[in-house]
């Protein structure tokens, strides 16, 4: 493969297949970095989410996407996130979860599997649900996980629609957003390709953008 940018397109697709209501809304940023590294930030939105918050970084070696989709508020749902991660041919990291924005809230759905055990970065029980799903694999493997990632988000799905949230109480994230910026790694990597005032800035106000909230 000489061109990485495409290694999710099935994961994609199916986000568009089980949500077709996400519409484009706003580009936050479109970089260019070290190594030729591309990185896009996007913001989509839907009548019953805030929004879904996608980025997209890539160059001929590598391609990650992460995406996390905050419900509107007033039902007590789950955002749901996903870091799919190829970072070269033999290093990919799955990621995707029921992410729940109340502090030391254990969700956990019986229909679906449990994790297999404990991972760093990913405190189950502390945002992340009992069936986060983790995998690690190669670029050509990566397709063979498209039918749990299928089953995690028709679940949501129907989560998202017997519960038809319409509140925009955003407060609602700011524990979670400021759980998640103090635990995820991404700040070094970013700073080490976009530089660190990019960096800093991306997570200050696109990653987490309900952390500093009043």
């Amino acid at each position: 493969m000489t061109n990485t940018v495409d290694l999710w397109v099935n994961y994609k697709k199916v986000l568009d297949d089980v949500f077709p209501e996400f519409k484009f809304d706003s580009r936050w940023c479109e970089w260019t970095g070290k190594g030729g590294m591309q990185l896009t930030a996007d913001i989509f939105t839907a009548p019953h989410f805030i929004k879904s918050r996608r980025v997209d970084i890539y160059n001929k070696k590598c391609d990650i996407y992460n995406n996390v989709i905050y419900p509107k508020t007033g039902s007590y749902l789950p955002c749901f996130g996903m870091d799919l991660m190829g970072f070269h041919q033999k290093k990919v990291i799955i990621v995707f979860d029921f992410q729940h924005p109340v502090e030391k809230f254990l969700f956990s759905l019986p229909n679906l599997p449990k994790a297999e055990k404990n991972y760093r970065f990913f405190e189950m029980g502390n945002h992340f649900s009992e069936n986060i799903f983790v995998r690690y694999c190669h670029f050509d493997e990566v397709d063979k996980y498209l039918p749990e990632f299928t089953e995690y988000l028709q679940t949501y799905r129907k989560i998202v629609d017997e519960a038809l949230p319409t509140g925009e109480d955003t407060s609602f994230y700011k524990d979670f957003d400021i759980y998640m910026k103090k635990l995820d790694p991404i700040l070094g990597y970013m700073t080490s390709i976009f530089g660190k005032d990019n960096a800093d800035r991306m997570m200050d106000e696109f990653f987490f953008s309900y952390a500093d909230e009043n």
